[in-house]
């Protein structure tokens, strides 16, 4: 079974640019960034019920999915992470064919499932500091997306 997961998402990577345009599949790049998410919320080798509600709610939002569908790209993406694949396979998909705004966002994402158990752990930031220089997003930028998911823990708690 896990050898035709594995032939599954090695053929959606695979199919990631159509031939004739040298655009990434929206399911892959949906796919891609899942996975990134799930590698998150793995890092602490702790996943919360909080983690994997924020984790939903921010890919539902980001990828402009419907319930349904957030629920079985989130199936499939971890399916995948067990299989241990390179962030670089994932990484380099995204930072081809997101604009820098995208990838920013998308570290934004990151930063709100690291944070979404109330505190942040040295690996999960390892973590999203790894996929920030992978998608060449800058240190500035890097930062601000690190304060600003800070910012969301801080008014969620009902601290000053």
């Amino acid at each position: 079974m896990l050898r035709a997961i594995r032939r599954f998402f090695e053929d959606q990577l695979s199919m990631a640019t159509e031939p004739d345009s040298g655009r990434a599949s929206d399911h892959a790049l949906q796919l891609a960034t899942a996975a990134l998410a799930i590698e998150t919320i793995r890092a602490d080798r702790s996943v919360t019920e909080n983690e994997r509600q924020t984790l939903f709610d921010v890919l539902a939002s980001f990828l402009e999915l419907t319930t349904a569908e957030t629920g079985e790209l989130i199936d499939l993406a971890e399916k995948e992470a067990d299989e241990g694949v390179s962030l670089y396979q994932f990484t380099s998909l995204i930072d081809k064919h997101y604009s820098m705004g995208q990838k920013i966002e998308i570290v934004e994402l990151l930063w709100q499932i690291s944070y979404a158990d109330g505190s942040k752990d040295e690996h999960e930031e390892h973590l999203v500091r790894k996929v920030a220089h992978l998608l060449h997003v800058p240190h500035q930028a890097f930062i601000r997306a690190k304060l600003k998911a800070e910012a969301g823990l801080t008014k969620a708690s009902g601290a000053p």
